[in-house]
C-alpha cells in the first residue's frame, strides 16, 4: 500500500510542478518497441526492417514489400507496478507503406486516500479508492521513396498523445517525426530520426478541486502557462552493415548517437545539446535463430555513497527466433542507473503475411 501512495504522490506532485518546457516529457515514447530493437539498446535507426520501425524510424517500413505485418509486445516494470504495451500494423500500398501503432504504459490501481480520513479524524476505509496513470499514444505512419530513389527511404509518423491521472488531470497532445534510411555502398546503412521535429505540444486538463485535496490542502489554481508543456526535439543517428560469416551465419553490427538539445546527465552535455552513444548487434543463423546485444545510456551520475562521479549505462540483451512468417523475440535490460538490479523483461510477437503466402 505506501508503494501505491507514494508513487501516486509523487505524479501529482508533478502536475503541481508543471512547466511549459519539459526535458522529459512523453518520454514513454522514447522506449522503444519490439524486442530485437531493445535487445540490441536502441541501436536500429538504419536495420529495423518491420512494422515496429515507427518507434524507431518509420523510414524503415520502406523494407516491407508484401501484403502486411502485424505485431505486438508486453512488458512489466518494478515488479509489475508499471505495464508497458504496443500493438501495430503495416500494410503496403502502391506507392508506399502505411502503419498504424497503439503504446500504453500505465501504472494501475493507485490508492487514493484523500477522503480516507473526514474533518473529525474519523478512519473509513470504505472511502479509500483506486485509479490509474497512463500515457497512451496513436501512431499514423507513411514511408515511401521520394523522387523514386530506391536508395533512400523517408517516413513520419503523426502522434496523438493522451495522458490520464485518474479523475485529477488528463492531457492531449500532437507532434511529428521524420526519418530517413540511405543505402549506401558496399551494404552500408544509414539512418537517421528526428523525433518531435515541430515540438510535441501536449495541453492538461485540471481538476483543481480534486487536485487540491493532495496539495498541501489548498486551493490549487495554475497558471495558464503550466497547463501546457513542450516536448522538444531529438535526433537519433545510426549505421549499420551485415557481415556474412559463411552462408548460415551473419553478424550485424549498429552504433550511433542520440542528441537531446538540451542540458542533461549524458556524457557529452551543452547548454546547447548532449550527446549519447549507443551501439548493438545481432547474430543470426540461417535468418531463424538470434542472438543480440546492446549498450545505451551512458550517464555522468554522482554516487550517493561516496559522493564521486561515475559513469552508468543501460545494458541489455535477447533472443529471437522465426518460423515462417512467424518471429518471437525477448529482451531484457536495466534501468542501467548506479549498477541497479531492476530488470525488465520483454516478449514481442511479429507475424509477416507476406512470408504466409510466399510458403
Amino acid at each position: 500500500m505506501k508503494k501505491y501512495f507514494l508513487l501516486a504522490s509523487l505524479l501529482l506532485f508533478g502536475l503541481s510542478q508543471a512547466q511549459i518546457i519539459r526535458k522529459y516529457s512523453n518520454e514513454f515514447l522514447n522506449i522503444g518497441a519490439g524486442a530485437r530493437g531493445l535487445a540490441m539498446g536502441g541501436a536500429v535507426l538504419s536495420s529495423q526492417d518491420d512494422v515496429y520501425s515507427p518507434m524507431w524510424n518509420p523510414a524503415g517500413l520502406m523494407s516491407i514489400e508484401i501484403d502486411w505485418q502485424g505485431a505486438a509486445m508486453h512488458a512489466e516494470y518494478f515488479e509489475s507496478i508499471a505495464k508497458y504495451d504496443y500493438l501495430a500494423y503495416a500494410k503496403v500500398l502502391e506507392e508506399g507503406v502505411f502503419g498504424v501503432s497503439v503504446v500504453r504504459l500505465g501504472v494501475d490501481n493507485i490508492l487514493n486516500t484523500t477522503q480516507m480520513i473526514d474533518a473529525e479524524g474519523n478512519i473509513d476505509y470504505d472511502k479509500i479508492t483506486k485509479f490509474s496513470q497512463s500515457d497512451y499514444a496513436a501512431i499514423l505512419s507513411y514511408a515511401f521513396h521520394p523522387a523514386g530513389n530506391t536508395k533512400l527511404d523517408v517516413g513520419v509518423n503523426a502522434k496523438i498523445v493522451y495522458r490520464n491521472v485518474g479523475k485529477f488531470a488528463s492531457g492531449y497532445g500532437f507532434g511529428f517525426d521524420i526519418g530517413a534510411i540511405y543505402k549506401g555502398d558496399n551494404g552500408w546503412k544509414f539512418g537517421g530520426m528526428l523525433r518531435d521535429a515541430t515540438t510535441t505540444v501536449n495541453f492538461w486538463s485540471i481538476n483543481q478541486k480534486e487536485l487540491s485535496t493532495v496539495v498541501n490542502g489548498e486551493e490549487f489554481n495554475p497558471a495558464p502557462k503550466d497547463k501546457m508543456e513542450l516536448t522538444m526535439p531529438k535526433l537519433n543517428l545510426g549505421a549499420s552493415k551485415v557481415f556474412e560469416i559463411n552462408s548460415s551465419v551473419y553478424v550485424l553490427p549498429e552504433a550511433g548517437i542520440n542528441v537531446d538539445f538540451a542540458k542533461t546527465a549524458a556524457l557529452v552535455s551543452t547548454d546547447f545539446a548532449s550527446i549519447t552513444p549507443y551501439a548493438g548487434a545481432e547474430l543470426g543463423y540461417q535468418k531463424m535463430i538470434f542472438v543480440r546485444l546492446g549498450i545505451n545510456r551512458f550517464q555522468s551520475i554522482t554516487d550517493i555513497e561516496d559522493l564521486k562521479r561515475k559513469v552508468s549505462f543501460q545494458p541489455s540483451a535477447g533472443l529471437g527466433i522465426r518460423y515462417r512468417g512467424l518471429t518471437l523475440d525477448y529482451a531484457i535490460t536495466n534501468s542501467g542507473i548506479g549498477g541497479s538490479n531492476f530488470y525488465s523483461n520483454f516478449f514481442s510477437l511479429k507475424l509477416d503475411m507476406g512470408e504466409f503466402r510466399n510458403d
